[in-house]
């Protein structure tokens, strides 16, 4: 389905955005908001969208066509604090990146951080919606192409009547704190990060497990050490492909000295005191820490400025 040609439109304020999820059952909602000039477009390819001076650009919907935008999904992302309907447009891997008159295409990875609070969010939902709708046309049950439903928010199965919604994967994310002192912290370096980056530990939380042992056997595994005082911290939505990262505090209960990398997922462990994470923050220290756009970073940023 073709979006009319993309005229940019600014904001003076972050977009800020209610999921109005009791619209979402209009089924003539998608069709209606599309052709009203009012309208916001998100336009997302893969886990990127337009970008303009550090904010999102939208584009207005139902504007005269100049030109066809390759659309393979559309979506209600809600209302915007004028009562401005957003819509998600999930264009195709390959769009070109000029849809959007001077503005660069910027993935959430690496631009998340430096937008702000509610944009990212926005952006964060549409990326982790786009995915699913993207990725997952088939019934998983009998393999029919699925339709969509509820604006964008779920697919019905015409063959077996099956619905389905997007999914969401529970992550654990750990601050480790040493059994000897509040002033240190025990990050590690993934191989997938090519091992010159330091990060909080993390992983899945696995079938009929707690996240609070789901926190001891990641860290047990990757790091080789016992918690205690395990604490929760926040959560973020990260749609790497589909998790819910929620993020704790925990002590060492052994020696420092236990901790040990395992050797696949994790190639190096160590130590780190508060002086080194500071200049590490500033940009001043030998090792890098997560971006700005992770909790990871936030997790180690609150330890640092002693936030409780």
């Amino acid at each position: 389905m073709p979006l009319s040609a993309p005229i940019p439109v600014d904001a003076s304020e972050p977009l800020r955005v209610d999921r109005s999820g009791d619209e979402r059952v209009d089924d003539a909602l998608l069709g209606r908001l599309r052709a009203d000039r009012s309208s916001r477009v998100l336009l997302v390819r893969r886990d990127a969208a337009p970008m303009r001076d550090g904010r999102l650009v939208l584009v207005e919907a139902g504007s005269p066509a100049s030109g066809d935008v390759p659309v393979r999904e559309w979506a209600f992302l809600g209302r915007s604090a004028d009562g401005a309907a957003v819509l998600l447009a999930v264009v195709a891997d390959d769009a070109p990146d000029d849809l959007v008159p001077d503005a660069a295409w910027a993935a959430l990875r690496a631009a998340g951080g430096d937008l702000p609070v509610t944009e990212a969010e926005v952006f964060t939902n549409a990326v982790a919606l786009a995915g699913w709708l993207r990725d997952a046309p088939f019934c998983p049950a009998c393999g029919t192409r699925t339709e969509v439903r509820h604006a964008g928010w779920s697919r019905h199965c015409p063959n077996c009547g099956r619905e389905h919604f997007p999914r969401t994967d529970p992550a654990v994310i750990v601050l480790v704190q040493s059994a000897e002192s509040d002033d240190r912290i025990l990050l590690g370096a993934n191989a997938a990060w090519g091992g010159d980056r330091y990060s909080c530990f993390a992983g899945f939380a696995e079938a009929g497990e707690s996240l609070e042992d789901a926190v001891r056997r990641e860290v047990g595994e990757e790091s080789g050490v016992r918690l205690d005082d395990i604490a929760y911290r926040g959560s973020q939505a990260w749609p790497y492909p589909r998790s819910l990262m929620l993020g704790f505090r925990a002590r060492v209960i052994d020696d420092d000295d236990d901790a040990r990398a395992d050797g696949e997922e994790i190639v190096e462990v160590r130590w780190f005191d508060r002086e080194e994470i500071g200049a590490s923050l500033r940009g001043e220290g030998t090792a890098q820490l997560p971006g700005p756009a992770s909790i990871a970073r936030r997790l180690i940023e609150d330890w640092y400025r002693g936030v409780a």
